[in-house]
């Protein structure tokens, strides 16, 4: 899902440098890993610079009370000086440090604080006071801080924060979330009603493209599960899914978990409206071209009424040669002979010439 992983990291980008994320959109037609790598880097930049005037200032810090040293950040410092120093700070002082800051000025400081510094800190603080937190951060939408934090939560503090949050919120700050391999247990807290609100947000909200990252990075079961519960939408919901993916080509993301649903799951997405239209259909054809996510995408196929497979079998005969070859190395990759050849077989009499005359064709196994 590099397309939806490439705008997260651009935002993440812009709200560490305080730019228009407009000014970065460049960035998302790079390789995502560099350009998390180079935020990463920027981290680095910004965070260590000038480090000895902020540790001096640590330094006294750590002979005041907590309550005296609050204070002083609250009043003399402000949020951005003041999540510096945090960050130069033993996570246990911070942590005393802030449980003295009305929770108010803690959220302010939250979007300034080093990212390499938030796990030390959390797992100091009370939940009461996460809690707050967090619900301060929702209630200003400042989801993009929420997703630097919400990785290191315990589940004592998640479980509590989750129910009071909205369904759109969640999926904002999913989009965003700087440590994805946590999104699966996060999914696993919300009951099976909780997910279908979400999807409902999405659906209404115009937020597709972020509860597709979400099912992505909630691998495994949480992913399976996401997915079950998306077919299981009325068909109005389902059908702005697949035009919201089709207007920003995002087949990639959105092919493998479909790829998850079961026969009859499958077959009520092969129904819907969108999926007999020629013009998403034939850019679903060119974005599995592009992807090379035939054996995600030939299930399908083999479910979809009559009138669509004729389109995308015309689709597919009229692919260039070097398309109709990346079609028949990806089928002859995957061993999926069996799900292209009636695909084939409702081709023109020119193109399934083609087609035949292909080496991968030739050389498939026989029977």
């Amino acid at each position: 899902m590099d397309t939806l992983r490439g705008r997260a990291e651009t935002l993440k980008l812009a709200r560490l440098l305080d730019v228009e994320p407009q000014r970065l959109a460049f960035l998302e037609e790079l390789p995502t890993d560099d350009v998390r790598l180079f935020r990463e880097s920027a981290v680095a930049a910004l965070f260590d610079e000038d480090p000895a005037l902020l540790d001096r200032i640590a330094g006294v810090t750590k002979i005041l009370p907590a309550a005296v040293a609050a204070g002083i950040a609250q009043k003399a410092l402000g949020p951005r000086l003041a999540a510096a120093l945090a960050g130069r700070l033993e996570p246990a002082r911070a942590a005393d440090i802030i449980d003295k800051l009305p929770v108010d000025f803690t959220a302010r400081c939250c979007h300034h604080v080093d990212p390499r510094r938030i796990a030390g800190i959390m797992g100091r603080l009370d939940d009461d006071i996460v809690v707050r937190i967090a619900l301060v951060l929702a209630e200003r939408g400042d989801h993009l801080t929420m997703g630097r934090f919400v990785g290191h939560l315990r589940d004592s503090a998640l479980k509590s924060i989750l129910p009071q949050l909205t369904e759109t919120t969640l999926l904002r700050t999913g989009f965003v979330i700087d440590h994805p391999e946590r999104l699966g247990h996060i999914v696993e807290l919300l009951d099976d009603q909780r997910i279908s609100a979400v999807i409902e947000a999405a659906a209404d909200h115009d937020l597709w493209p972020e509860a597709i990252a979400v099912a992505s990075m909630a691998a495994g079961e949480q992913r399976a599960r996401i997915a079950s519960l998306t077919a299981a939408q009325p068909e109005v919901r389902l059908d702005s899914l697949i035009r919201a993916t089709a207007g920003q080509d995002l087949w990639e993301s959105l092919l493998p978990i479909v790829s998850l649903l079961s026969e009859d799951e499958l077959r009520a997405v092969a129904a819907l409206p969108a999926l007999r239209d020629p013009a998403v259909l034939g850019g679903l054809v060119h974005g599995v071209v592009a992807t090379g996510l035939w054996g995600d995408f030939l299930p399908l196929v083999r479910v979809l009424p009559p009138s669509a497979r004729r389109v995308v079998a015309g689709v597919a005969g009229a692919l260039d040669d070097a398309g109709l070859d990346a079609l028949a190395r990806g089928v002859d990759k995957e061993d999926l002979w069996d799900l292209v050849l009636p695909l084939i077989e409702l081709m023109s009499d020119a193109a399934r010439e083609r087609v035949l005359a292909l080496r991968a064709f030739q050389e498939r196994p026989s029977g």
